[in-house]
């Protein structure tokens, strides 16, 4: 394989960053939550936003090497108010 042409892992992770917005974007700017697919869709963004949060975490604020608790420090950050997020869209929908 050519080194001048391999795309970096931070690289396709920035792409897949992009990818996840652009189509975040577009459930809210086309208005894809309202009806019945609601609920999904709210979920289905809240984890597409989870795993940015995960991704900028490991590749970005290089916590993907570290071990110990430290990173884990993110995972339960985005953890505890991601699942109490799905609760309340859960009981309210």
């Amino acid at each position: 394989m050519n080194t001048q042409t391999a795309i970096r892992p931070c690289t396709r992770v920035y792409l897949l960053l992009v990818v996840l917005t652009v189509v975040t974007f577009a459930v809210g700017y086309f208005d894809l939550l309202s009806g019945n697919r609601a609920l999904f869709l709210s979920l289905l963004v809240l984890g597409f936003a989870l795993i940015k949060g995960q991704l900028i975490g490991d590749f970005f604020m290089g916590l993907k090497g570290v071990r110990g608790p430290w990173r884990f420090v993110i995972l339960l950050w985005l953890l505890i108010p991601g699942t109490l997020i799905t609760i309340a869209f859960t009981l309210a929908g």
